[in-house]
Parts: C-alpha cells; sequence; structure tokens
C-alpha cells in the first residue's frame, strides 16, 4: 500500500510541474487577448491550476472572479453514478451534491443532502471511490491514460450550462470551484459549491448547507487540504510569472 501511494504521490507531483506551465501561458494568452472571458480550467490540479490562473490574470489588472471557474462536474457524475449503483437507480435521475475542491479528500460528497446514508464499510467504499475514482480509470489503463472521455463529458456539460446562463435561461445551477466567500475567513479563498451560473458568469454562490457529523469531518480534512493545494498553486505563480 505504500508503493501504490508514493507512486500516485509523485504522479500527482509530475502532474503539476507539467500543467502549471501549460496554464499559465494560456492564462497569460487570454489575459491579453480575451481578459473578459469566462475562463473554465479542467487541467488538474485544478484546486492548484484555478489560482494559478486568477494570479495571472490578477498580475495583469483583469481578474473578474465571476467568470473563472474550476469544473468539478466529474465528481457530481460519478457521485450520483456510484450510489446508483448500490441503490438499483438510474444514475440520470441522481443529483449528488460535492463540494470542497477537485483531487483526494477535497471532494466532500453529501449524500444526506439527497436523502442516503450510507454506514460503516459501505459508506467508506463509497467515499473513496467518489474521491478516488480517477484512480481506477488510471490503473484499468495500466497507467497508459486517464479519464479522458469522461472528463470531456462534463467539461462539455458544464460549458452547456454556462451557455445556457449567457443566453438568459434561469436557474442554472452547478457546482464549480470558484472565488468563494464561503471559507475566506478560513484561509481558503476558492472553493465547490453550487453556484447559480447568469449572463455575467457567477450570480450567486451557494452555501454549503445541513450537513451530518460524518460530512463534518470530511469537511475538516477537506478545508486543510484545500488549504495547501491554494497556496501551492498561487506561490509557484508567483515565484514562475
Amino acid at each position: 500500500m505504500q508503493a501504490k501511494a508514493d507512486v500516485i504521490r509523485v504522479c500527482s507531483i509530475d502532474l503539476f510541474n507539467t500543467n502549471a506551465s501549460i496554464v499559465r501561458d494560456l492564462a497569460k494568452a487570454a489575459a491579453e487577448s480575451c481578459p473578459d472571458a469566462n475562463m473554465l480550467i479542467i487541467s488538474n490540479p485544478v484546486n492548484s491550476t484555478v489560482p494559478i490562473t486568477a494570479e495571472v490574470f490578477k498580475s495583469r489588472g483583469v481578474y473578474n472572479p465571476k467568470k473563472l471557474f474550476g469544473v468539478t462536474t466529474l465528481d457530481v457524475v460519478r457521485a450520483s453514478r456510484f450510489i446508483s449503483q448500490l441503490k438499483n437507480t438510474d444514475p440520470a435521475n441522481e443529483n449528488i451534491t460535492v463540494v470542497g475542491g477537485h483531487s483526494g479528500a477535497t471532494i466532500v460528497p453529501l449524500l444526506s443532502q439527497s436523502g442516503y446514508e450510507l454506514q460503516g464499510a459501505e459508506r467508506d467504499e463509497y467515499i473513496k471511490r467518489v474521491q478516488f475514482g480517477g484512480d481506477e480509470v488510471v490503473q484499468a489503463k495500466g497507467g497508459a491514460g486517464s479519464a479522458t472521455l469522461s472528463m470531456a463529458m462534463a467539461g462539455a456539460r458544464f460549458a452547456e450550462s454556462l451557455l445556457k446562463a449567457a443566453q438568459g435561461q434561469k436557474n442554472v445551477v452547478e457546482p464549480t470551484f470558484v472565488d468563494s466567500p464561503l471559507y475566506k475567513d478560513q484561509g481558503v479563498p476558492y472553493f465547490a459549491s453550487q453556484v447559480t451560473l447568469g449572463a455575467n458568469g457567477v450570480e450567486e454562490i451557494h452555501p454549503v448547507g445541513k450537513v451530518t457529523e460524518f460530512e463534518q469531518g470530511l469537511l475538516e480534512v477537506c478545508l486543510k487540504d484545500l488549504k495547501a493545494n491554494i497556496e501551492k498553486g498561487e506561490k509557484w505563480a508567483k515565484e514562475n510569472p
């Protein structure tokens, strides 16, 4: 188990080192050419690449927090699919609320808000699958690829919702990782929760809402990890302008 954890940790470091500069350079080009555009960041680690993008825009005086989104739709898709397998329901009719971030323990599914309750080993296995579902795909591909198709579907779904909102459709709500006031007092300036989208991007950031004691414990772990992820992205962006 330790060897597996070390491999995953090394892969995460490599992913950050590879994607950080790519996202920074794309953000630079966008800040210069289309600073008013909605920016949808799906390159992992999203918890760090969204702050990198924000720092680039801030350094050029064009940062608009209402138009920067980390795409976390895939977490909802997985959470909904995995609960449908357990409950023998149609995944198309499930919509599990997921908050926090977009990697590992920062992904917090709130089953209680959808009327579900799991206990013991079944609950722990469900949480693990939601948080580390991407690892299953990597392992199934023998390390030769990741969840590219499901990421594409998640990106398309979010982009479609944003376009509907831009065209005037009301009550378009999607989970997304944004500049959020919810936990800024705890040093976590970005957070994923339900967000109402509008013509100008973020229209309303919804609070987490009522959670169980177990879910609160997950949130506390999430915030600790998320704070470190965000700080890593911000620090890298300032050191690599």
